[in-house]
């Protein structure tokens, strides 16, 4: 690669996210292959994607429907076991899910109090899954292809493009740099 290139790593959910595909067109499909159109003009940025996360995009736009173009986004697989970590990130993680889990338990406790008064079971449950889900998840790195997306940033020191705020925030943690769906529009134009 030359000094001059700018690193990316793109997640699956710029072109999938409505908050962030608007940008690149109306539907996942269309939104990725905009993009991989207008990174085809580009001469300095070099766009790369963990296999886990472009098998993830590929689920959702179907292979068959992705542009010839989408060999300019490098399928590259993190080196998991090169890379060195530092070990008070897993310090953080670990409390961290053990705030979580506890919250989560709060959460099923509320729910299951209002069940036992209540008669309207699938709307507790309903509830319960959802707030159990913000609990748990959200703001969280919870996925091996999470994890895939901070190793490949790390090692290729690139700009991690999400909007994904656990992933940000760890990311963040790792002295990455991340950029929104309206930056790499900008990157790429």
């Amino acid at each position: 690669m030359e000094k001059d290139k700018i690193n990316i790593v793109l997640d699956t959910n710029i072109f999938v996210n409505p908050d962030s595909r608007y940008l690149f067109g109306k539907t996942p499909r269309e939104a990725l292959n905009n993009f991989l159109e207008t990174l085809g003009k580009k001469e300095n940025v070099c766009c790369f994607m963990p296999p886990s996360i472009y098998e993830e995009l590929t689920k959702f736009v179907g292979y068959v429907s992705i542009s010839k173009k989408s060999i300019l986004i490098n399928k590259k697989p993190p080196s998991k076991y090169e890379l060195s970590i530092p070990s008070l990130m897993f310090y953080e993680l670990i409390e961290e899910m053990r705030t979580r889990i506890n919250k989560g338990l709060r959460v099923s406790e509320k729910h299951i109090r209002e069940a036992l008064k209540s008669k309207e079971e699938q709307n507790i449950i309903k509830s319960m899954r959802e707030e159990y889900r913000v609990a748990l998840r959200e703001g969280m790195i919870d996925s091996k292809e999470d994890c895939d997306l901070l190793i490949l940033s790390k090692e290729l020191n690139a700009y991690l493009a999400t909007s994904d705020n656990g992933l940000i925030l760890w990311a963040h943690k790792l002295g990455i740099n991340c950029i929104t769906a309206q930056e790499l529009k900008t990157f790429i134009e």
